[in-house]
């Protein structure tokens, strides 16, 4: 059925059990899976005339170590998850202001036939305004997607 799936973490304990499903599916059906990260780019601080406080900035390349080690941390979780299963996996991060976009080009780049991610389950106004970025890779994607909440 599923060879190679695709699990999006963002470090949570949600997408944390989102990864062990994908892992426990993975082992199931005798695939492998790719672990994914997306690194949000760099922003500088913005400054305006009326700020009443000062709130330092990080450093472009402090923000690079800092995404890094947080994409390192989530990563090295879910490949240890996969490791006591027994089921091969590569971790990879990218970086987008569009975590949705990431996932799927990931997806389409590594050949993954499919993705489990968890959902957040922001629901109401706030998904709304903020948007869903599993709502997102469920409707542009192209092979199939287990949600998990």
């Amino acid at each position: 059925m599923f060879k190679h799936i695709l699990i999006p973490t963002d470090g949570s304990n949600l997408a944390a059990k989102g990864a062990r499903t994908g892992i426990r599916l993975a082992k199931a059906l005798g695939a492998r899976v790719t672990g994914l990260y997306v690194v949000f780019p760099y922003v500088p601080p913005v400054y305006s005339e009326a700020a009443l406080y000062y709130a330092p900035g990080l450093s472009p390349k402090e923000g690079k170590r800092v995404y890094q080690e947080q994409a390192k941390k989530a990563l090295d979780r879910l490949a240890a998850d996969a490791r006591k299963a027994g089921v091969p996996c590569t971790t990879r991060f990218a970086t987008m202001g569009y975590p949705w976009r990431a996932i799927l080009q990931v997806a389409r780049s590594a050949r993954c036939d499919a993705i489990v991610m968890a959902s957040h389950g922001r629901g109401g106004l706030a998904g709304l305004i903020l948007g869903s970025e599993t709502t997102q890779v469920l409707a542009r994607s192209r092979i199939p997607v287990l949600v998990v909440r």
